[in-house]
């Protein structure tokens, strides 16, 4: 199993945040704090008919701060339980919110991208996280 003590962890959330990251339209909240790809997970995740819990488990906890606190709580969260694709496969689903949120080199925009992004994300499904959340 990959642990909390893995560089292979470390570079992957890396990579994972990096993606999320790149070519993010810079938002703010009605109070001015930046949004983050947090905010577009939440947002994606919403439209979905039941509250997904690892959104639910990671806006519980009262340490994290700031939206890219949350974000990477919830991708940890995400990778122990085998739902990081699924999760944002449900995120891509809306091109409309994408362009809302990414801008053009985004490669969530480009449906050939956004398939390999995907394929790669769900061979991690067979992989075992033990991961302190």
């Amino acid at each position: 199993p990959v642990t909390d003590g893995s560089r292979e962890l470390h570079s992957l959330c890396a990579q994972l945040e990096f993606l999320l990251q790149f070519d993010l339209k810079e938002k703010r909240s009605f109070f001015g704090q930046r949004r983050d790809y947090w905010d577009f997970l939440c947002q994606g995740l919403s439209r979905c008919r039941q509250e997904h819990e690892g959104v639910h488990f990671v806006s519980s906890l009262d340490k994290l701060k700031t939206p890219v606190g949350r974000g990477r709580a919830f991708l940890r969260y995400c990778l122990v339980h085998h739902q990081l694709a699924e999760s944002l496969q449900l995120c891509l689903l809306d091109p409309e919110s994408l362009r809302e949120w990414y801008y053009a080199r985004s490669p969530f925009l480009s449906p050939q991208h956004r398939v390999e992004i995907l394929g790669s994300l769900y061979e991690l499904d067979c992989v075992t996280f033990h991961l302190a959340l």
